[in-house]
């Protein structure tokens, strides 16, 4: 199974606004970089989508290492989904849960492949999360961002 490193980040400009999302892909020594914006979105739903989109484009199961500085992709995909399905996704306080259109894809899309999640403090120094920040904001500017 190949070893892949994803690196992944969102962006909006205004939070809802104009949003960006990046990653970076690496195996061996190729590098891969994708972004896309949407006109009207929130961080965390760019966040989730830089990671489903990395993911996507996989076209084999591999051994992916997630790198995301989204604590809250990270705890909702690895910790608090299951009690969300189970709960018919409605959150501990019994509210919808947010962003349940992108947490079904992103599960889909883990699902394919044997995932571990790394939290990394975001602008602090990971040359491949600063990228992804460069990125998705340089998509947000387009989409209509300032």
């Amino acid at each position: 199974m190949k070893k892949v490193q994803l690196i992944t980040d969102g962006s909006c400009l205004q939070n809802p606004g104009a949003g960006g999302w990046a990653c970076v892909l690496r195996f061996q020594k190729h590098v891969k970089e994708l972004s896309g914006a949407e006109a009207r979105s929130t961080n965390n739903r760019m966040e989730l989508l830089a990671a489903i989109k990395g993911l996507e484009a996989l076209t084999e199961q591999c051994e992916v290492e997630i790198v995301t500085d989204s604590q809250y992709m990270r705890n909702g995909i690895t910790r608090w989904i299951k009690g969300w399905k189970r709960n018919g996704w409605k959150t501990a306080a019994q509210t919808d849960v947010l962003n349940r259109d992108l947490w079904e894809r992103l599960e889909a899309q883990v699902a394919r492949h044997k995932a571990s999640w790394i939290w990394t403090r975001g602008h602090a120094g990971h040359a491949d999360n600063n990228r992804c920040d460069e990125l998705a904001q340089a998509a947000a500017r387009q989409a209509g961002g300032k």
